[in-house]
């Protein structure tokens, strides 16, 4: 995952370097720094959670990773201030409160190239309907799971049918876990978890469809699937 984030460097045309108010830059912000340094492209450097602290705070961020992007040579694009005026500043953002998050999207806009119009304006995902209701079913796993369960796991759509009468859409889906003791967690005392899962995440692919689904979910182990290269091709994570 680590490669694959790295490679994509390669082909992109702007990074974003999210950040949270500190001041501490430790091995993992070194390293960071050090890839950045060989990107080749524009770095962006974005302070999440500014309503967790004051301006001080945040000017003290800004300037110690604006110093260290220097010193690696991967100096921020399109920013010469680190002003901390919020009608001024994109830098400074807020996810939780949408603070400056517009703003940060119009200097991304004025930061990257214009290119050919690849889908319909209308488009709204490449993503199949299958895709798209795995990715509804993973959504409830992390939801309602907890610890590192629901992050080893992968969920792939068996099959996908109208029924010839047009009633509703049979899915048959499966959730793939790395160990045994995963998949009674899964599952739950008398398929509580399982079928919590399966409830919440029909409702929101019958929304998608527009119409009734009937959903069946499996549990399989694959012992350390992660690491398998058939797997991963077979399970979408090409």
């Amino acid at each position: 995952m680590y490669s694959a984030a790295v490679d994509t460097l390669k082909t992109s045309d702007l990074v974003m370097w999210l950040i949270e108010p500190s001041t501490f830059i430790g091995a993992g912000e070194r390293n960071i720094l050090e890839v950045l340094s060989r990107a080749k492209v524009p770095v962006l450097l974005v302070i999440n959670k500014s309503d967790t602290c004051d301006e001080d705070r945040l000017g003290k961020t800004a300037e110690t990773y604006k110093a260290a992007l220097h010193e690696a040579g991967a100096v921020p694009a399109g920013v010469t201030e680190f002003e901390l005026v919020p009608e001024k500043n994109p830098i400074a953002v807020s996810a939780l409160e949408k603070k400056n998050t517009d703003k940060l999207l119009g200097l991304i806009f004025d930061l990257l190239p214009e290119g050919p119009m690849y889908y319909d304006s209308e488009a709204v995902t490449e993503e199949t309907e299958r895709d798209i209701a795995a990715e509804f079913i993973r959504e409830k796993c992390l939801k309602f799971l907890d610890k590192e369960v629901p992050h080893g796991i992968a969920v792939i759509i068996d099959s996908m049918k109208e029924r010839p009468d047009g009633s509703l859409i049979d899915i048959d889906a499966s959730i793939i876990c790395e160990r045994e003791s995963h998949k009674g967690i899964i599952i739950g005392k008398g398929g509580a978890t399982l079928k919590k899962i399966g409830v919440a995440a029909r409702k929101d692919i019958e929304e998608m469809l527009g119409m009734r689904v009937n959903l069946k979910i499996w549990v399989k182990v694959r012992r350390d699937w992660k690491n398998n290269l058939n797997m991963l091709n077979e399970y979408g994570y090409r």
